[in-house]
């Protein structure tokens, strides 16, 4: 748990900043919102530049998760996300903090391109169909359609991603030389399909997640909007 909060304090705080920042900055003049290719440029931006910033919570995270499936023999026994990240600068090295770094980043400019701009662009859509205004009907309807977007867009990199940080090294060799490598090795030895499975529990946890992500934000910029650019 401890993981997964300091991974949302820097991974997400860093990405949405950056993509609310860009998408202001380059809309028109009277507010009109930038075409998709643009918004999906913006959160490959602002998905890189969060995942460097969250990627030693992130490893931390992958390893807190995998430790209870390990013998008690090789259990790494962190206590908290701090002591994990101590222990593995102590241990490993600092550039340890960001294995993976790579395919996290790459995970996240996916991510982040599907799931900002598909919003973005499914908001823009409800409202232009005349049915929703903007509101909290409107933010739910295009969370869950940005969500299912970016289940099928993310699971193979996240797949990817996963199997990277938490790899061991066996006998003096890495058990993958890189992100290609696993995905060949997935689709060879597990079936192409393989790299979506698990979409229904992967999507039942990203779907609440993009819609409680996208309601507090949009509140939150209304209430931004009318205590501070409002006066």
């Amino acid at each position: 748990l401890s993981a997964g909060l300091l991974r949302q304090a820097t991974y997400t705080t860093t990405r949405l900043g950056i993509y609310s920042v860009l998408l202001e900055r380059f809309g028109g003049p009277d507010g009109t919102p930038p075409p998709f290719l643009a918004k999906a440029a913006m959160g490959m931006t602002a998905g890189a530049a969060g995942a460097f910033v969250g990627t030693p919570a992130e490893v931390a995270l992958i390893r807190m998760t995998a430790d209870g499936r390990l013998p008690p023999g090789e259990r790494r026994g962190y206590r908290n996300v701090f002591d994990a990240l101590v222990r593995m600068a102590r241990e490993e090295g600092v550039l340890t903090l960001w294995r993976g770094c790579i395919p996290t980043m790459a995970r996240a400019v996916v991510v982040n391109a599907a799931q900002l701009a598909s919003y973005s662009q499914s908001k823009q859509f409800l409202l232009d169909s005349g049915h929703f205004r903007d509101d909290i009907l409107c933010h739910f309807c295009a969370s869950m359609i940005s969500g299912l977007v970016t289940t099928a867009a993310s699971m193979p990199v996240d797949i990817v991603k996963t199997r990277i940080q938490n790899m061991r090294t066996i006998d003096g060799k890495p058990e993958y030389r890189n992100g290609l490598d696993v995905l060949v090795k997935v689709v060879r030895y597990e079936g192409f399909f393989s790299l979506w499975k698990g979409f229904t529990p992967y999507y039942a946890r990203l779907g609440p997640h993009t819609v409680l992500t996208f309601i507090f934000l949009e509140q939150m910029n209304k209430w931004y909007q009318r205590l501070f650019l409002s006066a």
